[in-house]
């Protein structure tokens, strides 16, 4: 049985297409708007993403990650790529076509399910405020003053949340702290 988005899409769903925009396009926005030097990218990056979603759809595993924590994987990752590809073209603009790096598929399947499956354990460990904000914030892309006016929060214990959370997703996704992630959040 198909049931998220990219699901539908993996399954030739054009309805889930927009879907897909509309449910996820606040977050790869914010994220390509946090990755982006400049502002004329942003959109070019986004587009980006979304035909990179579309060509991974298949590899989501429900049972792995949810589909937001897997979208947002893909975003960073897409969103690294085309920051590597305009360093390169910044300093190699008078190098011939042949000369310059193409773009290499980076990790199998099972290794993207893999990290998906990481970071979807690594959030889970986050204290429960601390998620609620980061889930707003970035699945989401809502600013801190609007997280405060939906959650009821103080501005500051937003942004002391989104911090904390952070950081310490930071530490449990360092790969000395995978194998032994004990103890508690931040």
């Amino acid at each position: 049985m198909v049931t998220t988005t990219l699901q539908r899409v993996a399954a030739g769903d054009a309805a889930a297409v927009q879907d897909c925009i509309d449910r996820y396009g606040g977050l790869v926005y914010t994220l390509a708007r946090r990755m982006c030097p400049q502002g004329a990218e942003v959109d070019d990056a986004v587009q980006e993403v979304f035909i990179e979603l579309w060509r991974k759809a298949e590899r989501y595993d429900p049972n792995i990650a949810e589909e937001s924590v897997f979208i947002a994987m893909i975003a960073r990752r897409r969103l690294i790529d085309m920051q590597r590809r305009l360093a390169r073209h910044a300093g190699a603009e008078d190098l011939p076509e042949s000369l310059e790096a193409t773009d290499v598929e980076p990790e199998s399947g099972a290794e993207l399910k893999d990290s998906a499956a990481v970071a979807e354990r690594a959030f889970k460990e986050l204290r429960p405020e601390q998620q609620k904000v980061l889930r707003l914030a970035v699945w989401d892309g809502l600013s801190h003053q609007r997280i405060s006016e939906l959650t009821g929060l103080p501005l500051g214990t937003v942004k002391t949340h989104a911090r904390r959370g952070l950081h310490r997703l930071r530490e449990l996704l360092q790969p000395s702290s995978r194998t032994s992630s004990a103890g508690g959040g931040a």
